[in-house]
């Protein structure tokens, strides 16, 4: 997450961390967003959540909104979410399935990685770097297996309408996010009162870090027409990567 959170920094102040894996419900993961404002002294902010993050961004939302500006929800699963049976089959046994399916994440990918960079040269860096980032913080398999069931465990649908603050919902391309469906994330808008939707172009489950400064500058134009004036802006991200946060 380092490129999306550098490219929202020429715009904000930003606050991130690692969600701690201890955490054994959406709300627990929430009231960590809430410890990580307090102990920097936030009274509120621009709550950012890619991915799983986001069913915590809105969990947060809903619960505490005094603590939250806005809300943006970048490829966050739609409510009823499921895995599919490979995938629950993954997180039941992460230690024996987990590689199968790191192993093909990059051809799940492909084409996303090919519509964000048409020359072969930075389709390879951008792979080059994303594999120094799982060498130097490597991935944690339990915590990841365990996210994902929750993830499918989750309905955020009565949070939604307890949602009142502006409400940003960013998806990638409907035919290229092969990870969670961007129609599903679009429910979103119909779920949240007031809710609007930008489509991130030629990008689909990662295009927070394939187009950071696109994604960057939909936020920041969102903020301002919302008539904000935000002093800081948190990023709650899906993956557990100290070193890449």
């Amino acid at each position: 997450m380092r490129p999306t959170v550098d490219a929202l920094s020429k715009h904000f102040r930003v606050t991130t961390f690692s969600l701690r894996g201890d955490a054994r419900s959406i709300d627990d993961y929430a009231q960590q967003v809430v410890d990580a404002l307090d102990e920097r002294g936030i009274r509120d902010a621009v709550i950012c959540g890619v991915s799983f993050g986001g069913l915590v961004a809105l969990r947060l939302a809903a619960t505490h909104p005094a603590r939250t500006r806005a809300l943006i929800l970048a490829s966050t699963p739609a409510p009823g979410f499921s895995l599919k049976p490979r995938h629950r089959l993954y997180a039941r046994l992460p230690w024996i399935f987990g590689p199968l399916f790191l192993v093909e994440s990059p051809w799940r990918l492909r084409k996303e990685i090919a519509a964000a960079f048409p020359q072969v040269r930075d389709r390879w860096a951008f792979r080059l770097a994303a594999l120094r980032t799982v060498l130097t913080a490597p991935i944690s398999l339990p915590q990841m297996a365990k996210r994902a069931l929750l993830m499918s465990d989750v309905d955020s649908t009565a949070d939604c309408a307890r949602i009142s603050t502006p409400t940003l919902v960013v998806t990638g391309e409907s035919a290229l996010d092969y990870v969670v469906p961007a129609d599903g994330s679009l429910k979103y808008t119909e779920l949240i009162a007031g809710a609007r939707s930008v489509v991130l172009e030629k990008t689909g489950h990662v295009g927070t870090i394939t187009q950071p400064k696109a994604f960057a500058d939909i936020v920041h134009a969102f903020v301002v027409n919302a008539d904000f004036n935000p002093q800081s802006a948190i990023l709650n991200p899906q993956y557990k990567n100290p070193d890449a946060a």
